[in-house]
């Protein structure tokens, strides 16, 4: 989605007061009822070590990449059903909690076995300006940070879902960018965007160096995927769209220190341990005195062959599966074969879903782009897809690659084949003996929140209830207009106009139709799963400014979906 009121903040990072050798972090990531990884980013080479009040703990190396030092610290002996303070070390030295911290311990929690799980998530979120000055009202994980630091015995997620956007690299603060001028000329591309890998790790100081959300970071585990924002806005969107930012000066170097950096940032603590093991990129960067040329080869393969790396990922907490899936490195940019997902990912995802069928009371399928869309966005983006694929010829082909930037015109409807087929996987996974209760297709990108429901044809239902539950932003905005357009795009009126549209295209049925049960809802927001045995309930909650001048989330909808 494009976002049209840029970063604000007046603010640079908020680097840690601490003297210590600790430039950001520590992040929770992974978590089982075992073990758990923990990231660091250091000032230089450093011993990291976690260690647990309970005598669990870890201890890693850093490595080097690009003139930054980092750790991702497995901690074992970790005892289900339990919640143990951790702090860290660096060469022996304490440097979390800092002095005089204003927040509880950080801790690592591992649920029991029959416990719920409690699944928040979200996307879209710009960094908080430290002024208290914010035009977009207040960020919803700074709001959670301060309810969970103020109740550390209460309800907390046990894990947040963070399903892209996680940094502007083209949508800067004010801050960052006088920081940018006085590195380069902004009259030159990009401009006031991003670069190379050092004004990425720049972007992560801006954002994560936020108090609030360092400590809640550092105490909940998360999970990420990537969408656009992080590294260019419509990214991937088509073919004729690539081979153009190609031909720039810029592109190349921009699109490598994107995926470097979401490597190192973001997708490493996705994997789970026994994953790290088997990875041979990261066997190779912990080894050499400086993992920047193995890390570098490996973008540039992405690059050119991007069905030869997997950045979707599964995470099972009990008999809860998660996918979280690629929707924008994988996806098959050629008119006449446009897909979602290449064929590689596809079967990947497909084997994720059907492994252990019966095994799991609840799917979760994570995509930054929302599967169901209005109606009448739905149809537009079905026909584009159909005319710039030269359904109308070449005239009609032209014009609608035009429409398909600037309306952003990109989500799973743009790929008809990959709505249709990815219906197909839910009515099988939620068919037959042994089907989850619920399967929900999480989403963000659209700066809204909604809840839609989809219906098969008589006798191709999955007996499962599904659900396209989005929620964005996190910390952003969207203007007025785009508001009405999108509580107009569910309309009758804007369904009707959609079908003639969709016959103008000659474009085919798709293989659900959908209602919307939910929404829209405008602000700041999390959506929350609550999950146990084959029960799910729903809650939907907005950072709102309160008269004394702090932040609450306030329910908005709550709902039970089994």
């Amino acid at each position: 989605m494009s976002d049209t009121t840029g970063g604000t903040g007046t603010s640079g990072p908020s680097r840690p007061t601490d003297t210590s050798a600790l430039r950001l972090g520590p992040v929770l990531r992974y978590t089982d009822g075992a073990s758990a990884t923990v990231w660091v980013e250091t000032t230089g080479p450093r011993t990291a070590e976690v260690r647990c009040a309970d005598g669990a703990g870890g201890s890693a190396r850093t490595f080097h990449i690009a003139g930054h030092d980092y750790a991702l610290v497995e901690v074992t002996g970790l005892t289900r059903g339990t919640s143990t303070p951790y702090e860290v070390f660096l060469d022996g030295e304490r440097v979390w909690p800092e002095a005089e911290s204003r927040f509880p311990p950080s801790v690592i929690a591992t649920p029991a076995e029959d416990a719920a799980t409690r699944i928040s998530f979200g996307s879209c979120r710009w960094a908080a300006p430290s002024d208290g000055k914010d035009p977009v009202g207040p960020d919803a994980l700074d709001t959670l940070s301060t309810r969970v630091a103020a109740d550390p015995d209460g309800e907390r997620p046990d894990v947040l879902l963070l399903l892209g956007d996680q940094v502007y690299a083209d949508e800067v603060s004010d801050a960052t960018r006088e920081w940018l001028a006085e590195r380069r000329d902004l009259d030159r591309a990009p401009g006031a965007q991003v670069s190379d890998y050092e004004e990425y790790t720049h972007l992560y100081d801006e954002s994560w160096s936020d108090p609030e959300v360092r400590w809640l970071l550092s105490t909940v585990p998360s999970c990420m995927i990537f969408d656009d924002h992080d590294v260019i806005d419509d990214w991937n969107t088509s073919d004729a769209w690539l081979a153009e930012m190609r031909t720039t000066d810029w592109w190349q170097k921009r699109l490598l220190s994107g995926l470097m950096s979401y490597w190192v940032y973001q997708h490493l603590g996705n994997l789970s341990p026994a994953e790290l093991a088997d990875d041979p990129l990261w066997a190779a960067v912990r080894e050499a005195p400086d993992g920047t040329a193995a890390l570098r080869e490996f973008a540039e393969r992405a690059d050119a062959d991007p069905a030869s790396v997997r950045w979707s990922y599964r995470r099972d907490f009990g008999t809860v599966r998660v996918l979280m899936v690629d929707s924008r490195a994988a996806r098959v940019l050629d008119e006449q074969h446009r897909s979602m997902l290449d064929a590689t990912e596809a079967t990947w995802l497909r084997e994720q879903v059907m492994d252990g069928h019966g095994s799991y009371d609840h799917l979760l399928i994570g995509t930054s782009l929302p599967w169901l869309m209005p109606h009448l966005v739905h149809d537009l983006e079905t026909w584009n897809a159909s005319i710039c694929g030269g359904e109308r010829g070449a005239r009609w082909a032209r014009l609608g690659e035009k429409l398909r930037r600037a309306a952003d015109l990109e989500h799973w409807a743009a790929f008809p084949s990959s709505f249709d087929s990815l219906a197909d996987l839910i009515a099988e996974a939620g068919t037959g003996a042994g089907a989850p209760a619920t399967v929900n297709v999480l989403s963000g990108d659209v700066h809204h929140a909604y809840v839609a429901e989809p219906t098969w044809p008589e006798g191709r239902g999955p007996e499962a209830r599904v659900t396209q539950l989005t929620c964005s932003p996190v910390h952003n905005s969207v203007p007025p207009y785009m508001r009405v357009g999108f509580r107009f795009g569910w309309s009758g009126s804007a369904r009707a106009l959609g079908r003639r549209i969709a016959r103008h295209g000659r474009c085919a049925p798709s293989a659900v139709d959908w209602r919307r049960t939910g929404g829209p809802w405008f602000g700041n927001q999390l959506m929350t799963l609550t999950l146990r045995g084959r029960s799910a309930r729903l809650t939907l909650e907005q950072a709102r400014a309160e008269r004394t001048g702090k932040s609450a989330l306030r329910v908005i909808e709550e709902r039970g979906l089994a």
